[in-house]
């Protein structure tokens, strides 16, 4: 069994970019029409609910301004951080996509974010908290190990799938002498196979 391959930072941010977040337009413009659906009409100084991918679009062409989700606020994140450093066991629960928002927000709309520097500090600090909680939980793991259920984000999630599905697989082996002796027969008929090499015809 191959081990899973981990997406891109750039592939994360193109599967965050469909999550909704508010903005305000600053003009008045009718309902768009995409592939994935309307979005519209558009109402000055009203906000309004778009996919972050048109956020950012209508940003960057000065037609709007994005309102922040609330948990990215100084008090919130401040919040998140002690109760991670607090709780060796669980985790907080934050936004599937929590890192690649924050990251597409500082990108193209840090100046509608409030103290952004110190929010995107908060976040490299509960980053960081998080990725050490879960490296003391997958030393854990044992070979009794059936199923792990843990509360992470995206980016997370994507780090450690390599690691944990390869652990585990190496684990089942390790328990499971049939598989293992399984490995080495098809390894044994590689190496046979190689050794042969390609045949050619006799001459007559």
């Amino acid at each position: 069994m191959s081990t899973p391959s981990t997406f891109t930072a750039a592939e994360m941010e193109f599967l965050a970019e469909d999550e909704m977040i508010q903005i305000v337009p600053n003009l008045n413009m009718k309902p768009l029409t995409f592939i994935c659906g309307d979005f519209g009409p558009f109402t000055s100084r009203v906000p309004i609910e778009v996919p972050i991918w048109l956020a950012i679009a209508l940003k960057k062409r000065g037609k709007c301004t994005i309102q922040p989700p609330e948990w990215i606020s100084l008090e919130k994140l401040t919040q998140v951080l002690e109760a991670e450093r607090d709780s060796a066991g669980s985790f907080e629960a934050l936004p599937f996509h929590y890192v690649e928002i924050s990251r597409l927000l500082f990108d193209h709309a840090r100046d509608d974010i409030p103290e952004v520097y110190m929010v995107r500090s908060l976040i490299e600090d509960i980053k960081d908290v998080r990725f050490h909680k879960i490296g003391a939980g997958l030393e854990k793991v044992s070979t009794w190990t059936f199923a792990m259920k843990l509360n992470l984000s995206a980016m997370e999630v994507n780090v450690i799938r390599p690691f944990v599905t390869g652990g585990l697989e190496t684990f089942f082996k390790l328990g499971n002498p049939d598989m293992i002796h399984d490995t080495e027969r098809q390894e044994h008929r590689r190496t046979q196979a190689a050794d042969r090499g390609p045949r050619r015809e006799l001459r007559r």
